[in-house]
């Protein structure tokens, strides 16, 4: 290089080197590279800022004849991408470009696009930037959207970038120009917002060059979904905890079943730990479940019930395949200790169709997956609907059979050690052909707890669980034994218990039994207040008090009179769902309502008393 410049540092004040570098500008190659060599030969003799000179010299060429071109590129020190800058002039000192006898100013900083991102599900494309203040390049994905409007890019300002109300659309312009002049130039990658399979790419985030586009508010979450520690060491672990219980058996099964929902076309379903007792491991076991797949410290990747209904959908559609892991369900209670988390919200898969500012309607969120939850009472209660039952495989976890036992050990120990067993199963699952054997086996299980006494959606959880610890004891715990069919019937709902219907008779007829003072018919002491009449083995209960009952008590008035009246268990007049009584000396009309017949256990038998 010294040989071909023989150049001193004063020369650089003058046109010389610069007109013997314009001299090769019809060679885009050999002007590129004897640049770089002027540039880097200038330094040498004391001189910087080359390239910002022989920009000023082409400027003054053009101005002269208004025919000389020659691409301008941007000049950042340590730049991600050199891209051609237009009208731009792109160096350390910021974005500008003449206007008049005035620059126009577009970022006081280096800034720039250097990957462009096509979102897999919605098609939205996102620019990445890269941006430098100070010595350190930083990057950030932006929606387009937010870069087409003034009113919307000052909001990067809170990510550092220096765009105001003053500079907002110079500053989308440059953004622009930069895209469009060099679109072949910055390289497009697709992109996904959420975890789980992805048709013909593979399972999220287990994809290579896959990068994560979506809410900032789930980067954080995104990034615990990895390995780290010793796979051996887990392994060892989740063996331990297995031989612990079998409800440890079927919550960490429960965590690799989730995986299976999507292509088994299954319908999202609840595994519920619960307990009075502190100390049986529920907790515990909720983080050994997690640490399949990622963190499983209580606020990295496990959650806790404090959250908003639109908050958990949007985590439950984030998470979309992986489980859903939700600790203390107690923090779901209201003022009057009652549980305001409504099952149906998450076990449906789908969320809320919400409109938007621009007039349309958002994305509706979806998700197929496990959720699986601990607190210290059941999940559902005596009124709730058979749907919401149906959904629930709730355990109850007592201290004389601890779920879990050293629990400051084994949550320690995930701790240090966790995300191997989860994409080891993801990749097994989706190679050739295993997909339709799996199938196979889960058709065989679901038919099998079928005909037994529970419902076809307990039915089908119980075999996703069965089926994916069986491929757990194949591709993961070798050796190990897996779970049976019985071992987890023991934990389903019956259908008399699923039935809504059956529960709120038996609701009834305890209410009948706690205020048969007041069924009474007739009374003369108006302090008492009468509300139907006993007679015969049937309740008499006046319209307006049986139908406030039901409400009360969170059933649904019409559903409940027509089971009872498909059931028998209320008899009518005619089409009408009552009956006339007279109570006190007054004809009302009242609910008949079938008592059943109940076998005394607190009382001796007639023929086993002495003679």
């Amino acid at each position: 290089m010294s040989e071909e410049w023989s150049f001193e540092k004063d020369d650089f004040l003058t046109t010389t080197p610069y007109e013997a570098l314009y001299a090769y500008h019809k060679e885009p190659f050999t002007h590129a590279a004897k640049m770089e060599e002027l540039a880097a030969y200038s330094v040498s003799k004391g001189f910087k800022g080359f390239k910002t000179m022989y920009k000023k010299y082409v400027e003054s060429l053009k101005a002269q004849s208004g025919t000389i071109y020659i691409d301008n590129v941007t000049n950042f020190t340590n730049q991600p991408l050199e891209l051609n800058a237009g009208d731009w002039e792109a160096d350390d000192s910021g974005i500008f470009k003449k206007n008049g006898y005035n620059d126009e100013v577009a970022c006081p900083h280096p800034i720039m696009p250097v990957e462009r991102l096509v979102n897999i599900d919605t098609g939205e494309e996102k620019l990445q930037l890269a941006f430098r203040k100070g010595t350190i390049w930083r990057k950030i994905i932006v929606s387009k959207t937010v870069l087409a409007s003034s009113n919307k890019v000052t909001e990067l300002a809170g990510s550092g970038i220096a765009v105001t109300s003053q500079n907002a659309r110079a500053f989308i312009q440059y953004i622009s120009d930069m895209e469009n002049m060099n679109y072949y130039l910055i390289p497009e990658k697709k992109s996904i917002g959420r975890f789980g399979y992805i048709p013909d790419e593979g399972f999220s985030p287990f994809v290579d060059g896959l990068i994560f586009d979506g809410d900032v508010n789930f980067k954080a979450m995104f990034q615990t979904v990895r390995s780290r520690g010793s796979e051996t060491k887990w392994l060892e672990t989740a063996a331990e905890v297995r031989e612990m219980s079998t409800t440890a058996k079927i919550i960490l099964a429960a965590s690799f079943a989730s995986v299976l929902l999507e292509p088994l076309n299954c319908l999202p379903f609840f595994v519920h730990l619960w307990g009075v007792d502190s100390g049986t491991g529920k907790t515990v076991a909720l983080m050994v479940a997690a640490s399949v797949w990622g963190d499983p410290a209580v606020g990295a990747y496990v959650k806790t019930f404090d959250g908003t209904v639109v908050g958990m959908e949007k985590t439950a559609a984030f998470l979309n395949n992986l489980p859903f892991c939700l600790d203390e369900l107690q923090l779901a209670k209201d003022s009057k200790g009652r549980t305001t988390f409504d099952v149906y919200k998450l076990a449906q898969g789908v969320g809320r169709t919400r409109g938007n500012r621009s007039g349309g309607v958002d994305l509706t969120p979806t998700w197929r997956n496990c959720i699986l939850t601990t607190g210290e009472s059941p999940l559902t209660g005596t009124a709730s609907g058979a749907g919401a039952v149906n959904r629930v495989i709730d355990i109850e976890c007592k201290s004389a059979q601890a779920v879990i036992k050293d629990g400051m050990r084994i949550s320690g120990a995930v701790k240090r050690n966790y995300g191997f067993a989860g994409r080891k199963f993801v990749e097994r699952l989706y190679q050739p052909g295993v997909i339709d054997q799996v199938s196979e086996r889960y058709r065989e299980l679901f038919r099998i707890l079928s005909d037994r006494d529970t419902t076809e959606k307990q039915a089908m959880a119980a075999a996703a669980i069965i089926l994916a610890d069986e491929l757990a004891c194949q591709w993961i715990f070798s050796g190990q034994q897996p779970l049976t069919i019985e071992q987890v019937s023991e934990f389903l709902a019956s259908k008399a218990a699923v039935s809504a219907g059956d529960r709120g008779y038996k609701y009834l007829c305890d209410w009948v039994t706690q205020n048969s003072n007041k069924l009474c018919g007739r009374s003369e002491n108006p302090n008492i207040e009468v509300l139907g009449a006993l007679e015969d083995g049937r309740a008499y209960i006046i319209r307006s008090v049986f139908e406030r009952i039901l409400q009360d008590a969170g059933y649904s008035t019409a559903a409940m009179i027509s089971y009872l009246k498909q059931e028998n268990l209320i008899e009518t007049r005619g089409r009408a769902n009552t009956r006339g009584k007279r109570i006190n000396g007054i004809p009302t009309e009242c609910f008949c309502l079938r008592l059943p017949a109940v076998d005394l256990d607190d009382e001796e038998d007639p023929n086993d008393l002495p003679l």
